[in-house]
């Protein structure tokens, strides 16, 4: 990583495969920002905990998750990959940040109202301190940039609240990180619900697009898409939330403006096709990818049985890679590029032991 370039830092949560709209307007783009920024990107599985889910499967999700994120061109020699939890750093600094939090501002956030209307029966306390464990994956790595989307400015705001509050407090030790606002056009909607966001963790398999599901199962999903009883394509969210949406996928994939398709797509069944090749195409070699880093992973597990255990320390492996990475930046003064000061850091550090 190149001390002159600044840092953006994102994260994403291994509750299942990336969906289409993951890609589109997250991972797409954290490929090509590799380039011009020194990219810290993890797997967020502490921030999983807060959905039931059963612990041996959030661990194959994790390591499948990890693995996604290579095979969609995530380079580990030009970006710091990693594991959430790996970091102890990251549960410690969700307690200062949480000390630093109110409750009233807290209670306010849209999402902790919204997931708590999805799953009523696990409000947990992780649920509404959420924000405050994802400001302090953000300040530990003193990001200058956060991609962010329509949804998400709030925690943002929240995070730089906190951090003045904090450097108000103990001094000018985290900076105040700034959103990084992707082209318009990668919000990508449910295909069944097109007033909310596709998500992996939908339990309706026909409410989004995998990036590893193949051409004929992409094609059936978008034709069982909720569109509405107009044959015509017009981009109008609010008149046409599904036919818009699947005006939005298709721009995003082909670059295409609204107006092009308009004058080259006609009918609502028309651009169903469209977007099935154009997504297929998009994603052809992630799945193929994904599987050889498989392989290999089981050719190293098979590798650690034959191996006598005071010979595994030194095993490789993606898993203890990502490990040995975030070991590198478990202190703030260690970001590399953009340092505390010393004394910033030693005040921060002399916070944890006693306060």
């Amino acid at each position: 990583m190149e001390n002159n370039k600044k840092i953006i830092l994102s994260g994403i949560q291994p509750t299942g495969v990336f969906t289409l709209g993951n890609y589109l307007g997250a991972v797409r783009s954290w490929k090509q920002m590799q380039e011009d920024y020194n990219c810290y990107y993890f797997i967020a599985d502490l921030h999983s905990m807060t959905i039931h889910i059963d612990p041996q499967k959030r661990r194959q999700q994790t390591r499948e998750a990890f693995a996604l994120l290579l095979a969609c061109g995530i380079d580990p020699e030009k970006s710091l990959v990693f594991v959430q939890s790996h970091n102890k750093c990251h549960a410690e600094m969700g307690w200062i940040m949480d000390c630093c939090s109110q409750f009233g501002e807290l209670s306010r956030m849209t999402q902790f109202k919204d997931k708590s209307a999805k799953h009523p029966d696990n409000i947990n306390a992780g649920l509404f301190t959420y924000p405050a464990l994802m400001a302090g994956d953000i300040l530990l790595y003193q990001a200058d940039y956060v991609p962010v989307g329509a949804d998400q400015t709030q925690h943002l705001e929240f995070t730089r609240d906190v951090a003045t509050r904090f450097n108000h407090t103990y001094g000018e030790v985290f900076k105040l990180p700034e959103g990084y606002f992707p082209k318009a056009g990668a919000r990508v909607m449910s295909l069944q619900d097109p007033t909310s966001k596709m998500s992996k963790s939908d339990t309706n398999p026909k409410a989004t697009i995998s990036i590893l599901d193949d051409e004929k199962t992409i094609l059936k999903k978008f034709k069982s898409a909720v569109t509405d009883s107009e044959a015509c394509v017009r981009f109008d969210p609010e008149a046409k939330p599904g036919v818009s949406n699947l005006m939005t996928i298709y721009s995003a994939i082909t670059g295409k403006t609204m107006e092009e398709i308009v004058d080259s797509v006609k009918r609502v069944t028309d651009i169903m096709g469209e977007i099935t090749a154009a997504s297929q195409e998009q994603t052809s070699g992630i799945e193929q990818i994904n599987q050889a880093i498989t392989q290999m992973r089981k050719v190293h597990a098979r590798t650690l049985r034959s191996t006598p255990p005071a010979r595994r320390a030194g095993a490789g492996g993606g898993e203890h890679v990502a490990h040995a990475q975030s070991l590198r930046h478990r202190q703030p003064s260690h970001v590399r590029g953009q340092p505390c000061r010393d004394h910033d850091a030693e005040r921060l550090a002399d916070h944890q032991r006693h306060d």
